[in-house]
C-alpha cells in the first residue's frame, strides 16, 4: 500500500539518527492530500533535542500544510517530553492542515508510562492509523543505543 511505502521512507530516515541511550530513533514524513512530499524528519536532525516530526514540521515551506495531509512516523508522536519541550502531539494539532497520522508502531513505555496520543488526535477528528508490517525493523532502528 502507499501508506507503507510512506512508512518505509520515514524508517530510512529513522536510519539516519545519531543513537543515544535516552531517545528513540524515529522518521518522518508529511504527504499532501495529492501524494507530494511536503516535509521530511528524522530524530535530533536540528540542533536542541528534536523529535523526527518536529524536525519535519519546522522544515516545511508553509507554514500549514494544505487540508487533509497525511503525517508518517515510525514511531506515534509524543505525547509527553521530559526534556519540557513542546510534544509532537500539539505541534501537529497546532500546524493544522494535517487529518490523518500513520503510525508504524506504538511508543513503547521506556520513557513515558502512557502515550495519549491516539486518544487526543481521535477526539480532536483526526484519523490515527496504526499500519502494520515493519514493526520488527522500527523498534531495531527505534532502540540503537538502548
Amino acid at each position: 500500500s502507499n501508506h507503507l511505502d510512506h512508512l518505509r521512507h520515514a524508517l530510512s530516515l529513522a536510519h539516519q539518527c545519531i543513537p543515544t541511550a535516552t531517545a528513540f530513533c524515529v522518521g518522518a514524513v508529511i504527504v499532501s492530500p495529492t501524494g507530494e512530499v511536503l516535509s521530511t524528519g528524522f530524530s535530533r536532525e536540528l540542533p536542541g533535542n528534536t523529535h523526527a516530526e518536529q524536525c519535519a514540521l519546522d522544515k516545511l515551506l508553509l507554514a500549514t500544510p494544505p487540508e487533509g495531509s497525511i503525517m508518517y512516523t515510525t514511531m506515534e508522536p509524543c505525547s509527553e517530553r521530559l526534556s519540557g519541550n513542546r510534544p509532537c502531539l500539539y505541534r501537529i494539532l497546532e500546524t493544522g492542515g494535517i487529518d490523518t497520522v500513520v503510525v508504524g508502531v506504538k511508543e513503547p513505555t521506556t520513557f513515558i508510562k502512557e502515550n495519549v496520543c491516539e486518544r487526543v488526535l481521535r477526539e480532536k477528528g483526526i484519523v490515527y492509523l496504526h499500519v502494520s508490517g515493519l514493526e520488527r525493523e522500527i523498534l531495531e532502528v527505534a532502540e540503537r543505543g538502548h
